[in-house]
């Protein structure tokens, strides 16, 4: 079943709450479906320059979220992209967290 632009950025919405709790401006790239840009407790699919920007498809990060697939595997194998990898590193707990309230 296929999510919305929308319905995801409402869960993604939902699950950042009052605070992402990642302290670091961060966007998604849906690959052609989107962008999910999250800073602090504002979510919007603006287009807008992020420390951390994550380019995976929709199916994957739904597969990230559940713990279906490794993030080091998916950067391995190109199907996530991220523009700081240390940054990306240190904010995974956090990252992996609001991507598991998508699932």
């Amino acid at each position: 079943m296929t999510t919305t632009l929308q319905e995801l950025t409402e869960r993604v919405s939902a699950a950042v709450g009052e605070d992402s709790g990642l302290g670091k401006s961060f966007k998604v790239d849906l690959r052609g479906e989107g962008i999910i840009h999250i800073d602090g407790a504002q979510v919007s699919n603006d287009d807008k320059p992020a420390d951390l920007t994550v380019s995976i498809s929709q199916r994957d990060l739904k597969a990230l979220g559940k713990g279906e697939l490794n993030p080091m595997t998916a950067v391995i194998t190109g199907r996530l992209k991220v523009s700081d990898m240390g940054l990306a590193m240190s904010l995974q707990p956090q990252m992996q967290a609001l991507f598991s309230k998508l699932s």
